[in-house]
């Protein structure tokens, strides 16, 4: 089983700020916590039906440390896509390139993205992806009920429960959180991962447009603001259940709620 297992770099969300329009962040960063669930369960679907695991960023070079997480923690090798010219490449360009690494590793079973970034919420890139590749996809899978060379059976999470999807392979898919639980990893897994070498591909490498990239994205982030700050709280005042109860459907009626 060839799997394959794509992870972010992204700011700590303490450590983000909105200044002139822009947004900025200071510090060392992190691995996306949404993709560690995603590391996870292409380790256990190695360790259960066997294969090997590749972990795949696209990124500058700071983003070596999300891979070497991943290596850490058990994938066998890990692939990096840059080039300078993709500087502040939108999610549908990020997809391409990514799509276009997959493409040249060769015979890929399954992909393995989390939901969603944390850096920017849209939960668009396995999706984009699948496209690119003309692949299946099942999004928000909350568990892998069985998986073989040739299929797939899996729970999507949904807002009333999950569905069980069947999917030939190969397959792109997204995970939830409740999917499984992220191991640590072990004293030997990070000096492994720091000792690793991680292949640094071109956009020329994996066959993508360069003048669609970067500077050339079709949508670009013309200005940020911070969201507005919280109104204060206001405390209601009564003797009885009664008069707080009619406070409370005044104040409503006030603010043109009910």
């Amino acid at each position: 089983m060839n799997i394959v297992v794509c992870v972010k770099k992204v700011p700590e969300i303490d450590q983000v700020t909105v200044k002139d329009g822009k947004v900025a962040a200071s510090g060392a960063g992190m691995t996306n916590p949404f993709d560690m669930y995603a590391i996870e369960e292409a380790i256990r679907l190695k360790e259960n039906v066997g294969g090997e695991v590749r972990a795949l960023t696209f990124g500058s070079d700071d983003s070596d440390s999300a891979l070497r997480e991943a290596l850490s923690l058990g994938a066998d090798s890990a692939v990096r896509v840059w080039d300078d010219s993709a500087e502040d490449t939108d999610i549908m360009g990020t997809a391409e390139i990514l799509a276009g690494a997959i493409k040249k590793m060769g015979d890929v079973n399954i992909v393995l993205f989390g939901k969603q970034a944390v850096d920017n919420d849209a939960s668009s890139i396995a999706s984009a992806a699948a496209g690119y590749m003309g692949l299946p996809q099942i999004l928000f899978v909350k568990k892998i009920r069985e998986i073989d060379d040739s299929k797939i059976v899996a729970e999507r999470a949904t807002e009333n429960g999950f569905d069980v999807v069947e999917s030939p392979l190969p397959v792109i898919i997204s995970v939830v959180k409740e999917i499984n639980e992220p191991r640590l990893p072990s004293l030997k897994g990070k000096m492994k991962a720091k000792k690793a070498r991680i292949d640094v591909w071109t956009l020329e490498d994996v066959g993508v447009d360069s003048s669609a990239i970067g500077a050339g994205s079709p949508s670009k982030l013309t200005e940020a603001k911070e969201p507005p700050a919280r109104p204060k709280g206001e405390m209601l005042s009564g003797e009885t259940p009664e008069e707080l109860a009619e406070a409370l459907v005044s104040k409503l009626k006030e603010n043109k709620i009910i």
